[in-house]
């Protein structure tokens, strides 16, 4: 996309830029010793661990022997290749007083990276399969603390250890909670290793990563997924579910699904849904960056082919779940 730079009417010294917060799942990186590089680059291996239980005690021939310890290499692969490179020309650069280039790496990561980073971490794991997926309605804060109390009390059953439990929310409903200043308020906010404000336009169930190349997505970014079609694996009629038939490339939703029709229909999936709030047990996670390179500056002078600065940027890694540990993950959604 090509620069659009405004030359000023006189020397400004504060720069009008839009608010942005900082990373909110950054508390969720992995440890490097979690994983481990295999021979193919775009692959990484982590250890997924069984141990055998007790059996009965025999004074003659003494101890069971079962299982003992399984240890598998689960191996999984990069899901997240993403980079920009941001040229400003040397000219526009000094009839903006060092402005057009001087803050753009700055802007770069909280503008852009940070929140794209997060949008991708909390659609990756809303699109893990076998957490739980609430879909009760939260319209308050009494509603939400119910739903905070059933979410843990849910991961106590499972076994789900306390500590490193994080709980992201949004700001209205964590507000909404703690107005209600009770006891009970109180304690269930406690239970936290804490407790992320996340901004509504990063919290989707499902994201669509926009390539910054060509047509509507040469600003790049990402946006909430508008889903897609795919044929109806039902052998009944769904109640309530709507039903697309395809005529070319349009989809057009059925009035009146007929049961001997669905050999024919079309399902809308992958829709984004806002979430309400999101509950990681932090090791239940593998959010790990292979490779980071920049932000890196590079100046006019060192650009072989113009006269610009460059800033670059590239970020290379992965966001998955362990299979054993999915009770560790607990999200609330629209």
């Amino acid at each position: 996309m090509p620069n659009q730079i405004t030359l000023p009417q006189g020397i400004q010294t504060i720069l009008d830029e839009v608010y942005r917060q900082a990373s909110v799942t950054s508390v969720l990186t992995s440890p490097p010793s979690q994983l481990r590089p295999t021979q193919n680059v775009h692959e990484f291996c982590y250890p997924q661990m069984t141990v055998g239980g007790l059996g009965d005690y025999d004074r003659a021939s003494g101890y069971t022997a079962n299982s003992g310890v399984q240890l598998d290499w689960k191996t999984v692969e990069a899901d997240y290749d993403r980079g920009t490179k941001i040229m400003v020309d040397e000219m526009d650069n000094q009839e903006t007083f060092d402005l057009a280039f001087g803050q753009a790496a700055n802007i770069l990561m909280r503008d852009h990276v940070a929140p794209e980073g997060d949008a991708f971490t909390f659609a990756k794991i809303c699109g893990l399969t076998g957490i739980t997926d609430n879909t009760d309605s939260i319209e308050n804060g009494a509603q939400f603390l119910e739903a905070i109390l059933t979410a843990t009390t849910e991961m106590d059953e499972m076994e789900v250890p306390e500590e490193q439990r994080y709980l992201f929310t949004t700001s209205t409903l964590l507000k909404s909670v703690k107005a209600l200043d009770t006891t009970k308020s109180r304690e269930a906010l406690d239970g936290f290793a804490a407790i992320q404000k996340v901004p509504r336009g990063r919290f989707y169930t499902a994201i669509d990563l926009l390539n910054g190349r060509d047509g509507d997505e040469i600003a790049g970014g990402w946006r909430p997924s508008q889903g897609g079609y795919r044929k109806t694996a039902d052998t009944d009629i769904v109640a309530g579910k709507d039903y697309y038939t395809k005529s070319g490339e349009t989809y057009t939703k059925v009035t009146s699904p007929a049961k001997a029709s669905l050999g024919d229909y079309y399902e809308l999936v992958g829709v984004a849904k806002p979430i309400n709030f999101l509950i990681v047990h932090k090791p239940a996670l593998i959010k790990f960056d292979r490779h980071i390179a920049g932000p890196t500056v590079i100046g006019p002078d060192m650009n072989p082919d113009a006269d610009a600065s460059i800033v670059k940027y590239r970020k290379y890694g992965l966001v998955d779940g362990y299979e054993n540990k999915r009770a560790g993950i607990y999200m609330s959604h629209k």
